[in-house]
C-alpha cells in the first residue's frame, strides 16, 4: 500500500511513501522539489508525517539536507485519456522490460486511485521486448497491425466492455459490361479456382480507409487494367469462419467501362476477357462459372439494370 501526502504550494506533485514505519532521528532523507520532474515520481525511505513537515519547512532549507539513503525513481508511462474513462499509451522510447514493469505497475496504481476504466497499450513492432511485462500483468493482445500491436487491460472489477477486435473483412467483385452485352472476367493464377479453368468476375479486398466502390474500380483496373465507373452495388452477401475465423462480406458492383482494351496482372490472372451474356448461361450449365457468378445468373439480378444503365 502506499500513502499520499500533501506537499507544499512549492511542489508540482504528490509524493508516495511506503507505509509500515516512521523516520528515525539518525535518519533524514532530503526531499525533492519536483518543479521539473514532469511525469516523475520518487518513492523514498518510509517518513512518518510529522518528519516531512518539519523537512518542508522551506524550500532552500529541504535543499541543503544530505541524504543518508537513496532515492528510488519511478517513472509514470505517458497517457491520454479516451471518450470512455480509459487511457491509451503509446510506447516509443527504448527501456529495459524491468524498468518498463516497474513503470507499468506504478501507472496502474495511479490510474485505478483516478477511477479509470480501460487501458489500451500501443507496442511498436521494435518495442516487441515489453509484451511478456505487460501480459504478466494481464494485459492481452487486442489486435496487431504490420508495425504494432495493440495491448488492452481492463481494471474495475468484473467482465470487461472494451469492443472486440474487427470481426469482418470486406471483399468486393466487379460486374463490368459493355454496349455490346459483354462481361468482363478473368481466370486467376491462385487461389481457390487456380487451375479449374473457372472465369470470374475481377474481385479483391476493400483496404483500409477504402470505399467500396473505388475497390471495385482499383480491382479491374490492377487485373485488366480497364477503366471504369461505379454504377450500383447490384447485391452482397454474408459468410462465416472465412479468414481466420473472421466472418466475411461480398458486395458485387456493377462498373461501366470506360476504356477497353485488356492488359491482364501477370503475377495474379492467368487470362481476361470478355463474353457475351449468352455465352455466359452456358459456361452456367457446364459448370465453368463461378457459383457466385452462378447463382446471380440464376436469379437474374443484373439485368434489369443493364436497362439503366445502357437503355
Amino acid at each position: 500500500m502506499i500513502r499520499s501526502l500533501s506537499t507544499h504550494s512549492f511542489l508540482s506533485s504528490t509524493i508516495i511513501f511506503p507505509l509500515g514505519s516512521t523516520l528515525l532521528p539518525s535518519k533524514v532523507c532530503k526531499v525533492y522539489s519536483f518543479l521539473h520532474l514532469g511525469n516523475w515520481v520518487r518513492a523514498r525511505i518510509p517518513v512518518s508525517t510529522r518528519a516531512v513537515s518539519a523537512l518542508m519547512s522551506s524550500k532552500s532549507g529541504m535543499e541543503q539536507v544530505l541524504v543518508e539513503n537513496e532515492v528510488q525513481q519511478v517513472r509514470l508511462l505517458d497517457s491520454v485519456n479516451d471518450d470512455h474513462g480509459g487511457v491509451i499509451v503509446e510506447l516509443s522510447e527504448s527501456m529495459d522490460s524491468k524498468v518498463f514493469a516497474s513503470m507499468l505497475k506504478a501507472s496502474l496504481a495511479l490510474w485505478r486511485s483516478q477511477g479509470k476504466r480501460g487501458v489500451w497499450i500501443k507496442v511498436p513492432i521494435e518495442l516487441v521486448n515489453l509484451v511478456e511485462a505487460a501480459v504478466k500483468e494481464g494485459f492481452w493482445f487486442h489486435h496487431a497491425e504490420p508495425k504494432y500491436l495493440m495491448l488492452a487491460f481492463w481494471i474495475p472489477e468484473g467482465a470487461h466492455t472494451l469492443p472486440a477486435n474487427a470481426s469482418h473483412r470486406v471483399g468486393v467483385g466487379a460486374f463490368v459490361m459493355n454496349k455490346k452485352r459483354e462481361v468482363l472476367v478473368v481466370q486467376e493464377k491462385s487461389g481457390l479456382f487456380r487451375g479449374t479453368g473457372v472465369w470470374k468476375f475481377p474481385t479483391g479486398v476493400v483496404d483500409e480507409g477504402e470505399d467500396i466502390c473505388a475497390a471495385a474500380m482499383r480491382e479491374v483496373k490492377e487485373e485488366t487494367a480497364i477503366d471504369t465507373e461505379f454504377v450500383e452495388v447490384l447485391a452482397f452477401r454474408q459468410s462465416h469462419k472465412s479468414f481466420f475465423d473472421k466472418s466475411d462480406l461480398f458486395f458485387v458492383c456493377m462498373l461501366r467501362p470506360l476504356t477497353f482494351d485488356i492488359e491482364k496482372q501477370e503475377s495474379e490472372i492467368e487470362d481476361a476477357q470478355v463474353i457475351f451474356d449468352k455465352e455466359i448461361f452456358q459456361y452456367k450449365r457446364s459448370c465453368h462459372l463461378s457459383s457466385l457468378l452462378q447463382i446471380q445468373f440464376r436469379f437474374h439480378a443484373f439485368w434489369p439494370n443493364y436497362a439503366n444503365v445502357y437503355g
